[in-house]
């Protein structure tokens, strides 16, 4: 894959000149008094009609296992694919989903970084090993459909990281720690001031052995432990250029290789973004940016039986390019007006190769295509006393264009050559919300929305194979299409506690899922719809230096499906739980040692849409305890999975995988914040 330089470019671009610093707030729901240098624009009145969850940097640094997917799994509900982490998962089954609307390696949750969506553009997954905990200010988690900006693809709702801002980050800062399989991680972070801006200059390695992902009884002599190795390096520049306008820009290259069940069935992938932005805080508003994608992917296949190579997926270059502008225009003090265009566009193509069992090439395919979206935006909060109502829409032109596949026999011979039809459509989203302010401790809030997400080019043109199922593309998937109300109440008894109840009903139209067509066969198909409805709890407890946080989900969710697909009529969606809970409580004195622990619980979720494979129900416990010596220096103890409970990530006509095992870490954290 081609190194794109642009990453340099917009470091040379971004270089700070001239402007005035200022400090930055921990919290990024705050409304600020002040230009906050480093931030997007200020969230509007209404955005907490919509119920959000918000977790913040100390909670991102301080999980046991140093992943900010481990940590998302705070909030009650939201699961990806598997219940693997970044270290023994396929990458491309890394996509997150939220209240149990199905399992689908595909991300169904808009994820942003600074505002821009980081899904890969072939596969839709998120790329976790590139949001290094250490490189962040916190994350706003908001389940249901969205709309508004980049609101595409936002079907199970949203997911915005923060970067750390110049209070966050000290002048140098860097953590090392060594664990169980032959673990190690490592990474720094050098933030130094430049004019009245500053430059963050990022790196983070970590390696490891592996553990066996494989039950004792399966293991064979071709079995091997899950071994990894990724490191992700980058910048982020903020250069005020007056005091009400700043340029941001940012580079991330990613590099992923991972072992997985088998010797030789290896996976990897590359990702080089770049983006920038420019923030305008004047009477007119201005948030402009614009982002570019350059990734890669390869997996190889092994047989379960022979123990030889079947499948090389040697390469699957993709590009994804887009970009937004958002204007608030000055309409009184009332109300916050935003409207904009947005617009995305991913191409893709699959390269691989089909080996037989005398380990000859008896097949070469390539697929392809390409996808995009263009939408036009407006969206206002009315603050009207105790009440804020908020309301807006979008109209979404989106292509499916120039889809292939082809495959020819070793010597370039042609047997399968297929070009499908372009398509196109126009679709209107939109939602409503209100806020009440009851009392000064109670919130009620109250939304309806609908949302949209075109296929991604891994569903509609690439098949795939976990032993011993081989599951089908289809070029004729529609688009899935979600509507959805929920209502909920937030209380705040006292400064230190704060607790919040939702209800909801969410209705997934044409929903993607792998339907199972014959013997060890499946193919991705559009159900009539998945029906999820539940209630979602959280409590939030701080008191000096203990602090408890929590939630809980419970997610009735049923597929609605006819015809030949009636068998389905009434289960649960694969790899759906009904019941997930999580708790950390906390205690971090300002000065002095801290220990906090974490338990999560997943409740039984089926692998597959014929609830023929169970996944049991898991608890795991994980604890953290950090000892200050001085200068900015910790030692650090952390232990995954502290008792040793067995997860069961993937049952796939009988073929086991486990998740993490007990893993034990100590290492050494330096760093002040300025």
């Amino acid at each position: 894959m081609n190194r794109p330089l642009l990453p340099l470019a917009l470091l040379a671009a971004a270089l700070p000149t001239a402007g005035t610093a200022q400090t930055t707030p921990a919290d990024p729901a705050a409304i600020p008094d002040i230009v906050v240098l480093g931030r997007g624009l200020d969230l509007p009145p209404g955005t907490p009609a919509y119920g959000t969850t918000i977790i913040g940097r100390d909670r991102l640094t301080g999980d046991a296992s140093g992943r900010v997917e481990d940590v998302l799994s705070d909030v009650a509900g939201l699961a990806q694919f598997r219940r693997s982490d970044s270290r023994s998962a396929n990458p491309s089954a890394q996509g997150i989903t939220l209240r149990s609307l199905g399992g689908n390696a595909t991300s169904r949750t808009l994820v942003l970084l600074d505002g821009i969506p980081i899904a890969d553009p072939f596969f839709g997954y998120i790329p976790f090993n590139a949001l290094s905990p250490e490189r962040l200010s916190a994350v706003r988690v908001t389940r249901g459909g969205g709309t508004g900006a980049f609101g595409a693809g936002a079907v199970a709702g949203t997911i915005e990281f923060v970067s750390a801002g110049r209070a966050d980050l000290p002048l140098v800062s860097g953590e090392a720690a060594y664990g169980s399989y032959n673990s190690q991680q490592i990474a720094a972070t050098v933030s130094p001031d430049i004019g009245a801006g500053y430059v963050s200059l990022f790196g983070r390695y970590e390696r490891s052995d592996g553990f066996q992902t494989t039950p004792v009884d399966e293991r064979v002599a071709a079995t091997v432990p899950a071994a990894y190795r990724d490191w992700t390096t980058g910048f982020r520049a903020v250069a005020p250029i007056d005091a009400q306008t700043e340029l941001q820009a940012s580079g991330t290259i990613l590099r992923d290789d991972r072992v997985l069940r088998f010797a030789g069935a290896t996976s990897s992938s590359d990702a080089e973004d770049a983006s920038i932005r420019l923030i305008h805080r004047g009477d007119w508003q201005v948030d402009a940016l614009a982002y570019v994608q350059a990734r890669d992917f390869a997996n190889k296949v092994v047989s379960a039986t022979t123990f030889q190579l079947t499948l090389d997926q040697r390469h699957t270059p993709s590009t994804g390019i887009g970009g937004k502008l958002e204007l608030r225009p000055p309409v009184g003090p009332d109300h916050v007006l935003r409207i904009g265009i947005d617009a995305r566009r991913a191409d893709g193509t699959l390269y691989e190769d089909a080996y037989g069992a005398a380990g000859a090439i008896t097949a070469r395919r390539t697929a392809g295509g390409e996808t995009s979206t263009t939408g036009a935006f407006a969206e206002d909060d009315w603050t009207i006393g105790r009440l804020v109502l908020t309301g807006g829409g979008r109209v979404d032109r989106w292509t499916i264009d120039d889809g292939f596949f082809r495959q020819t026999t070793a010597t370039g011979t042609p047997t399968i050559t297929s070009a499908y039809p372009d398509r196109d459509g126009t679709i209107g989203t939109g939602r409503v919300g209100a806020l009440l302010h009851a009392a000064s401790a109670i919130d009620l809030r109250a939304a309806a929305y609908t949302g949209f997400r075109v296929p991604t080019l891994n569903e509609l043109y690439r098949p795939f194979v976990v032993f011993p199922i081989t599951t089908q593309a289809n070029a004729d998937l529609k688009l899935e299409r979600l509507k959805g109300v929920e209502g909920g109440v937030d209380l705040q008894p006292a400064r230190w506690l704060s607790l919040s109840l939702t209800g909801f009903y969410n209705r997934l139209e044409d929903a993607v899922a792998n339907v199972t067509i014959g013997t060890n066969l499946r193919q991705r198909q559009n159900v009539d719809a998945i029906v999820a409805k539940g209630i979602e709890a959280s409590v939030d407890l701080r008191r000096g230096a203990v602090s408890l946080t929590g939630s809980y989900a419970f997610d009735d969710s049923h597929v609605r499906a006819t015809g030949l697909q009636s068998q389905l009529d009434g289960l649960a969606p694969a790899q759906s739980p009904r019941h997930a809970a999580g708790a950390t409580l906390a205690w971090a004195p300002a000065n002095g040692p801290s220990l906090s622990g974490t338990l999560r619980y997943v409740g039984a979720q089926y692998e597959d849409d014929l609830q023929t494979a169970i996944l049991p129900p898991a608890t795991v416990f994980d604890a953290v305890a950090g000892v200050p010596v001085g200068h900015g220096v910790s030692i650090v103890a952390r232990a995954e999975n502290l008792f040793d409970a067995t997860v069961v990530t993937r049952n796939s006509g009988g073929s086991i995988d486990l998740g993490t095992p007990r893993t034990l870490w100590i290492g050494v954290r330096f760093g002040r914040v300025r």
